[in-house]
């Protein structure tokens, strides 16, 4: 693909949310127009990773991470493994996601969770894949077994990052990347903003997670991949500079995590 004409980089939204076809090139055709130029679209089950395969061929720059979110992970099994590796043949397979732990009430249980974690981690690091993390309310043992598993040697992206400066440094070291999205818009945000202003700029990408967590003052409507340029503007007062800065900075950050340059 020619990357020449830069633009911003989703490097989180479910497009597949935003089939039928039509719709989703219409919510295509408004996202250019806003800037955002290049999108990844995770799986979270088995049962949706065709339909992210549907949305990343009906539109241009946008690439597949499929995976089994935390929720359902108590689905993993060996033919889930087999069905996975299968799928990562195909070329818009660029990363394993969103795979992660998640302790809010009502997930599989944790033991679970981690196992089917660690298996996605392994297959990444057999095929050289990044990985997108999901994780909440299990930052520190999320990097432990970060740690464990040596996902450092490849890295990926911490979705939605929600924790503390502390975390990020932490998941830096890691070779991993911080997942900024709609949450540092909020009037009431804090701890995000102190990530963004002491994040090295090599570790910083923008993520809309659309149809969820949109940016402010849109908080209560379903989000939508144009919003990408809110988040960035965002990012660019916090840090002092141009939007075109926060552009180049965050979407060189996101091909080379992902593989994707020339």
């Amino acid at each position: 693909m020619d990357f020449s004409t830069r633009g911003l980089f989703d490097t989180h939204v479910h497009l597949d949310e935003f089939l039928p076809r039509q719709q989703l090139e219409e919510e295509f055709r408004l996202a250019q127009e806003a800037g955002v130029r290049y999108f990844l679209v995770p799986g979270v089950s088995q049962d949706n990773w065709a339909a992210v395969f549907a949305a990343t061929d009906a539109v241009e720059g946008a690439w597949a991470a499929p995976g089994i979110h935390p929720m359902a992970a108590d689905n993993w099994d060996n033919e889930m493994e087999k069905a996975l590796l299968e799928i990562l043949a195909s070329s818009k397979v660029v990363a394993i996601g969103e795979i992660g732990l998640d302790s809010s009430p009502g997930y599989p249980p944790a033991e679970i969770q981690e196992k089917t974690f660690r298996s996605q981690l392994r297959i990444a690091a057999d095929h050289d894949l990044p990985v997108l993390i999901h994780c909440r309310k299990a930052w520190r043992r999320t990097l432990d077994i970060l740690r464990e598993e040596k996902s450092a040697l490849r890295g990926g992206i911490l979705h939605a990052f929600s924790a503390s400066r502390e975390i990020a440094e932490e998941a830096v070291s890691l070779n991993f990347a911080i997942g900024i999205g709609g949450p540092v818009t909020y009037p009431n945000a804090r701890r995000i903003i102190e990530v963004v202003k002491e994040l090295p700029e090599g570790n910083l990408v923008l993520e809309t997670d659309a149809p969820d967590m949109p940016p402010h003052p849109y908080r209560g409507e379903p989000n939508r991949p144009l919003r990408l340029r809110i988040i960035a503007e965002k990012v660019a007062e916090i840090r002092g500079w141009s939007l075109d800065r926060v552009r180049d900075i965050t979407t060189e950050n996101a091909l080379r995590i992902l593989n994707l340059r020339e």
